[in-house]
Protein backbone atom coordinates (compact mmCIF):
# COMPACT_ATOMS: atom_id res chain seq x y z
CA UNK A 1 0.00 0.00 0.00
CA UNK A 2 1.46 3.44 -1.05
CA UNK A 3 1.07 6.83 0.49
CA UNK A 4 1.25 10.03 -1.72
CA UNK A 5 1.89 13.15 -0.61
CA UNK A 6 0.03 16.03 -2.78
CA UNK A 7 1.62 18.91 -0.42
CA UNK A 8 5.49 20.47 -1.70
CA UNK A 9 7.73 20.61 1.16
CA UNK A 10 10.69 22.73 0.58
CA UNK A 11 13.91 21.15 0.73
CA UNK A 12 16.16 22.64 3.82
CA UNK A 13 18.12 24.96 1.25
CA UNK A 14 15.37 26.46 -0.41
CA UNK A 15 14.30 27.38 3.57
CA UNK A 16 17.39 28.35 4.14
CA UNK A 17 17.99 30.57 1.47
CA UNK A 18 14.20 32.71 1.85
CA UNK A 19 15.56 32.87 5.61
CA UNK A 20 18.73 34.16 4.65
CA UNK A 21 16.65 37.00 1.83
CA UNK A 22 14.45 37.89 4.67
CA UNK A 23 17.39 38.79 7.44
CA UNK A 24 19.25 40.89 4.50
CA UNK A 25 16.57 42.53 3.71
CA UNK A 26 15.57 43.34 7.76
CA UNK A 27 19.31 44.21 8.35
CA UNK A 28 19.37 46.78 5.22
CA UNK A 29 15.93 48.30 6.17
CA UNK A 30 17.77 48.89 9.71
CA UNK A 31 20.77 50.18 8.50
CA UNK A 32 18.62 52.82 6.39
CA UNK A 33 16.17 53.93 9.70
CA UNK A 34 19.35 54.24 11.72
CA UNK A 35 21.28 56.58 8.85
CA UNK A 36 18.10 58.54 8.49
CA UNK A 37 18.23 59.37 12.17
CA UNK A 38 21.67 60.41 11.74
CA UNK A 39 21.65 62.40 9.09
CA UNK A 40 18.44 64.21 10.96
CA UNK A 41 20.43 64.42 14.33
CA UNK A 42 23.47 66.12 12.40
CA UNK A 43 21.50 68.53 10.08
CA UNK A 44 19.88 69.73 13.55
CA UNK A 45 22.94 69.94 15.20
CA UNK A 46 24.74 72.15 11.79
CA UNK A 47 21.58 74.33 11.86
CA UNK A 48 22.32 75.33 15.83
CA UNK A 49 25.57 75.32 15.08
CA UNK A 50 25.38 78.17 12.37
CA UNK A 51 22.35 80.19 14.06
CA UNK A 52 24.54 80.42 17.39
CA UNK A 53 27.63 81.22 15.25
CA UNK A 54 25.10 83.91 14.01
CA UNK A 55 24.26 85.24 17.15
CA UNK A 56 27.76 85.49 18.32
CA UNK A 57 28.44 87.40 15.04
CA UNK A 58 25.84 90.14 15.96
CA UNK A 59 27.23 90.16 19.47
CA UNK A 60 30.64 90.73 18.63
CA UNK A 61 30.14 93.67 16.07
CA UNK A 62 27.53 95.61 18.23
CA UNK A 63 29.78 95.34 21.09
CA UNK A 64 32.23 96.99 18.69
CA UNK A 65 29.93 99.64 17.33
CA UNK A 66 29.36 100.51 21.04
CA UNK A 67 32.67 101.25 22.23
CA UNK A 68 33.75 103.26 18.93
CA UNK A 69 31.04 105.15 19.59
CA UNK A 70 31.35 105.81 23.14
CA UNK A 71 34.87 107.35 22.14
CA UNK A 72 33.80 109.03 19.77
CA UNK A 73 35.88 107.45 16.59
CA UNK A 74 34.64 108.15 13.63
CA UNK A 75 34.77 105.21 11.42
CA UNK A 76 32.35 103.19 9.57
CA UNK A 77 31.09 99.69 10.84
CA UNK A 78 29.28 96.83 8.70
CA UNK A 79 26.70 96.01 10.68
CA UNK A 80 26.31 92.47 9.21
CA UNK A 81 30.03 91.91 8.25
CA UNK A 82 31.61 94.01 10.96
CA UNK A 83 34.24 95.22 8.62
CA UNK A 84 35.34 98.87 9.48
CA UNK A 85 35.95 101.21 6.80
CA UNK A 86 38.51 103.96 7.07
CA UNK A 87 38.66 106.39 4.55
CA UNK A 88 42.27 107.09 2.83
CA UNK A 89 41.86 110.99 3.47
CA UNK A 90 41.99 110.29 7.22
CA UNK A 91 45.14 108.01 6.76
CA UNK A 92 46.85 109.19 3.49
CA UNK A 93 47.36 111.83 1.38
CA UNK A 94 46.37 111.12 -2.60
CA UNK A 95 48.40 109.01 -4.38
CA UNK A 96 50.63 108.27 -1.42
CA UNK A 97 51.12 105.46 0.99
CA UNK A 98 52.95 107.48 3.91
CA UNK A 99 50.51 107.60 6.53
CA UNK A 100 49.63 111.71 7.85
CA UNK A 101 50.17 112.60 11.38
CA UNK A 102 46.77 112.64 12.35
CA UNK A 103 46.25 108.95 10.24
CA UNK A 104 48.47 107.77 12.90
CA UNK A 105 46.59 109.76 15.81
CA UNK A 106 43.39 108.19 14.68
CA UNK A 107 45.25 104.75 14.50
CA UNK A 108 46.87 105.01 17.84
CA UNK A 109 43.34 105.86 19.39
CA UNK A 110 41.68 102.87 17.21
CA UNK A 111 43.97 100.11 17.56
CA UNK A 112 44.09 99.34 20.78
CA UNK A 113 39.95 99.64 21.29
CA UNK A 114 39.80 97.73 18.38
CA UNK A 115 41.46 94.83 20.42
CA UNK A 116 40.22 95.16 23.24
CA UNK A 117 36.58 94.56 21.83
CA UNK A 118 37.64 91.86 20.20
CA UNK A 119 40.23 89.86 22.03
CA UNK A 120 39.89 90.59 25.84
CA UNK A 121 37.13 88.08 26.27
CA UNK A 122 38.43 84.62 24.90
CA UNK A 123 35.28 83.21 24.36
CA UNK A 124 34.69 86.31 21.44
CA UNK A 125 38.24 86.00 20.52
CA UNK A 126 37.76 82.30 19.49
CA UNK A 127 34.97 83.34 17.38
CA UNK A 128 37.64 84.91 15.34
CA UNK A 129 39.79 83.46 13.10
CA UNK A 130 41.50 86.54 11.07
CA UNK A 131 41.46 89.88 11.31
CA UNK A 132 42.44 91.53 8.17
CA UNK A 133 44.06 95.36 6.96
CA UNK A 134 42.47 95.50 3.36
CA UNK A 135 43.72 98.58 1.14
CA UNK A 136 41.02 99.47 -1.65
CA UNK A 137 41.73 102.51 -4.02
CA UNK A 138 39.24 104.05 -6.85
CA UNK A 139 39.11 103.04 -10.49
CA UNK A 140 41.31 105.86 -11.45
CA UNK A 141 44.92 104.53 -12.40
CA UNK A 142 46.22 101.49 -13.93
CA UNK A 143 46.00 98.28 -12.42
CA UNK A 144 49.18 97.57 -11.19
CA UNK A 145 49.43 100.83 -9.56
CA UNK A 146 46.51 100.97 -7.54
CA UNK A 147 47.29 97.25 -6.44
CA UNK A 148 50.74 98.11 -5.24
CA UNK A 149 49.26 101.53 -3.60
CA UNK A 150 46.73 99.16 -1.84
CA UNK A 151 48.97 96.87 -0.42
CA UNK A 152 51.45 99.36 0.60
CA UNK A 153 48.97 101.38 2.39
CA UNK A 154 47.72 98.12 4.34
CA UNK A 155 51.20 97.36 5.03
CA UNK A 156 51.84 101.01 6.53
CA UNK A 157 48.85 100.34 8.80
CA UNK A 158 50.30 96.98 9.61
CA UNK A 159 53.52 98.72 10.95
CA UNK A 160 51.60 101.12 13.08
CA UNK A 161 50.17 97.73 14.95
CA UNK A 162 52.95 96.09 15.47
CA UNK A 163 55.07 99.14 16.27
CA UNK A 164 53.22 100.15 19.14
CA UNK A 165 52.33 98.76 22.73
CA UNK A 166 49.24 97.66 23.89
CA UNK A 167 47.30 94.92 25.50
CA UNK A 168 46.29 92.15 23.40
CA UNK A 169 48.90 93.09 20.79
CA UNK A 170 50.49 89.86 19.96
CA UNK A 171 47.09 88.33 20.17
CA UNK A 172 46.12 90.62 17.60
CA UNK A 173 49.55 89.92 15.35
CA UNK A 174 48.51 86.09 15.72
CA UNK A 175 44.83 86.65 13.83
CA UNK A 176 45.75 89.73 11.64
CA UNK A 177 46.41 89.56 7.68
CA UNK A 178 47.20 91.84 5.09
CA UNK A 179 45.73 91.88 1.78
CA UNK A 180 45.54 94.45 -1.33
CA UNK A 181 42.24 94.58 -3.54
CA UNK A 182 43.13 97.74 -5.50
CA UNK A 183 40.48 99.22 -7.11
CA UNK A 184 38.75 95.73 -7.56
CA UNK A 185 35.82 96.58 -5.10
CA UNK A 186 35.82 100.01 -6.72
CA UNK A 187 32.62 101.77 -8.81
CA UNK A 188 33.93 101.04 -12.23
CA UNK A 189 31.65 104.03 -13.53
CA UNK A 190 31.60 106.36 -11.08
CA UNK A 191 34.69 107.96 -9.51
CA UNK A 192 33.75 107.93 -5.38
CA UNK A 193 35.89 109.09 -2.75
CA UNK A 194 34.43 106.11 -0.33
CA UNK A 195 36.21 103.84 -2.79
CA UNK A 196 39.77 104.86 -1.51
CA UNK A 197 40.04 103.24 1.94
CA UNK A 198 41.60 101.09 4.16
CA UNK A 199 39.33 97.85 5.56
CA UNK A 200 39.90 96.03 9.19
CA UNK A 201 37.91 93.26 8.32
CA UNK A 202 36.81 90.55 10.67
CA UNK A 203 36.79 86.39 9.57
CA UNK A 204 34.51 84.80 11.94
CA UNK A 205 34.84 81.01 12.57
CA UNK A 206 32.87 78.44 9.90
CA UNK A 207 31.73 82.27 8.17
CA UNK A 208 31.96 80.93 4.49
CA UNK A 209 29.84 77.25 5.99
CA UNK A 210 28.31 79.29 8.31
CA UNK A 211 26.64 81.86 5.16
CA UNK A 212 26.10 79.07 3.07
CA UNK A 213 24.39 76.83 5.33
CA UNK A 214 22.58 79.26 6.68
CA UNK A 215 21.31 80.62 3.09
CA UNK A 216 20.69 76.88 2.07
CA UNK A 217 18.45 76.00 4.98
CA UNK A 218 16.80 79.46 4.68
CA UNK A 219 15.67 78.62 0.57
CA UNK A 220 14.50 75.45 1.53
CA UNK A 221 12.25 75.87 4.60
Amino acid sequence: MSIEYSDHVPDNKEIDETGAWLSIGDLMSGLLLIFALLLIVTLLQLTEQAEQSEKSRVVIIHSLKQALDAKGINAEVNEKTGDISILDSVLFDSNSSELKSEGKDFLLEFIPLYAKVLLDDGEISDEITFLVIEGHTSSSGSWGHNMNLSMLRAGAVYDVVDKMDFPNKYQMLEKLMVAGRGKAAANKSIEKSNDRKVVFRIQFRGDEFSDWFLKRNGEQS
